[in-house]
């Protein structure tokens, strides 16, 4: 009996000394880092994609604006404008008659235009010829040119919309950058949990295929203790009842992996023969962030920060538009140019006579039943509803700010913590099983020892998740890099 019993323990020995077994086939498999993963979800995720075509809406947006401003040169024409009708023609007698005519008409016009900002008008020039062909009994062609047209359009006490979008448009860009810079940040957020979430479940079925094929020897070695009445019935019972519990968290498991693998595969677009094989983060660094300089670099850097900037300007641009909408306006035209007309091409550019263009529209509201003191008071309420959310998202921004940054701050300790007590969950095992060996303690001390070996592997893991979402979601908050003390910048070359 005592030469069973020395088999039986160097079995259990040869077993536990197989603990560490992995889950995973060595074909076609990758292996990747958190970073890895980070920087191929910025890349290729279908979130990556989305924000990047985002934000190139809002360049071309922003360089339509910008083209607003410039300079536009536009050329038009007619070729040809052929007409055949039967007209009333008034003769030289004073009579009218019926005849046919066949009329054929050209025109071209080139334009070069300006807009001025500032006032909100536009200057332009121009230089255009028409030609007309009688075709019929009587054909001749006619020519009227203008060689040059100088002219301004300039409203007077109107709402200026070229002002107010020098002021909003710029910053209105700035503030599409930022956010396109905090979406990267929160595809880093995804990805860490997905990670994470794999990581788990990978870490999780190791666990209970070890379980398994320990929990399976325990058994063989209990129906041979049974047999030789060395343990009673119930201990062999719950050795069973171990080895099938094991057997379905095993397969539980297995489900949870397929499916943490696939949420990250379809994330990162991977294709679905490769598995991933996730390498744990090492160590995290022991640093502290500053709350003041936290929240001194979100508002410099965040999109929200900027984005109070627009709101207001836009509220304000409201209320003026408001304000010069149904009251006292004038439309000034001025046009000063040279025109001419002749029988043929040359003549009609030979010695052109000058004209001028004088236009000054006038509209004045009489009555309006208080509409436009309505628009106004509209205008002037939703910007105070504006300045009062915006205070109180200013408030809850710091306070958001604050309160991520005392949570990484404290969760480096936590992890430390997390880190300790794995490493004494390990030791704590080895010298459970080796009492168990040696038969000074039953197999429920042992179950227990190492129930809180797995717990505590698990629980490092998710301790480290959480020091790298919480970092990550500083980041997203601030804009800023606090373990390269740099602030995270955009390459909008790279993007378009």
């Amino acid at each position: 009996m005592t030469r069973m019993k020395q088999i039986a323990k160097l079995g259990f020995i040869a077993v536990l000394a197989l603990w560490e077994v992995t889950a995973w086939p060595q074909q076609n498999r990758i292996r990747l880092t958190l970073g890895e993963v980070i920087r191929i979800a910025q890349v290729q995720s279908p979130d990556a994609l989305i924000a990047k075509h985002r934000f190139r809406g809002s360049y071309w947006q922003f360089k339509t604006y910008q083209a607003g401003y410039k300079p536009s040169l536009k050329l038009e024409g007619v070729l040809p404008d052929y007409s055949r009708s039967i007209d009333v023609i008034t003769q030289s007698d004073g009579s009218e008659v019926f005849l046919e005519r066949q009329i054929m008409r050209s025109s071209m016009n080139l334009s070069l235009s300006q807009n001025i900002p500032f006032t909100g008008g536009q200057i332009y020039m121009s230089s255009a010829f028409q030609r007309i062909d009688n075709i019929g009994d009587s054909t001749y062609t006619s020519y009227l040119t203008t060689p040059l047209n100088i002219g301004l359009r300039q409203p007077i006490f109107e709402y200026n919309q070229f002002r107010w979008d020098k002021k909003i448009e710029p910053i209105r860009y700035e503030e599409a950058k930022r956010t396109y810079t905090e979406d990267l940040e929160d595809i880093s957020i995804k990805a860490s949990s997905l990670f994470f979430q794999l990581l788990l479940a990978q870490i999780n079925l190791d666990i209970q295929l070890v379980n398994q094929a320990n929990y399976d020897t325990l058994f063989q070695i209990a129906q041979g203790r049974y047999n030789m009445g060395t343990i009673a019935e119930n201990e062999l019972l719950q050795m069973e009842l171990n080895l099938l519990n094991s057997s379905a968290s095993v397969e539980q498991s297995r489900l949870e992996l397929e499916m943490q693998l696939f949420e990250l595969k379809s994330f990162l677009r991977i294709k679905d023969d490769l598995s991933i094989e996730l390498i744990p983060p090492a160590d995290v660094t022991d640093f502290r962030i500053d709350y003041g300089n936290a929240i001194t670099e979100a508002r410099s850097n965040r999109s929200d920060a900027i984005g109070f900037d627009r709101r207001l300007l836009e509220a304000e641009s409201s209320v003026n538009q408001a304000k010069m909408e149904n009251r006292l306006a004038l439309d000034l035209n001025v046009v000063y140019g040279l025109t001419q007309t002749g029988m043929d091409f040359s003549s009609a550019y030979t010695d052109p006579l000058d004209e001028q263009q004088l236009y000054l529209g006038l509209q004045i509201p009489i009555l309006d039943w208080g509409l436009s003191k309505g628009k106004i008071r509209l205008a002037e309420s939703n910007e105070e509803v504006i300045k009062t959310s915006i205070e109180q998202e200013q408030i809850d921004f710091e306070q958001e700010v604050f309160l991520k940054v005392m949570q990484f701050n404290m969760q480096y300790r936590q992890v430390a913590i997390a880190a300790k007590s794995d490493t004494v969950a390990k030791k704590r095992f080895e010298v459970t099983k080796q009492r168990y060996l040696i038969g000074t303690i039953d197999i429920t001390e042992l179950n227990i020892a190492q129930s809180d070996k797995d717990n505590n592997r698990k629980a490092y893991i998710s301790a480290l998740q959480s020091y790298w979402i919480n970092y990550y979601q500083i980041r997203r908050l601030t804009l800023y890099d606090f373990e390269l003390n740099k602030r995270i910048n955009l390459d909008v070359n790279q993007i378009l």
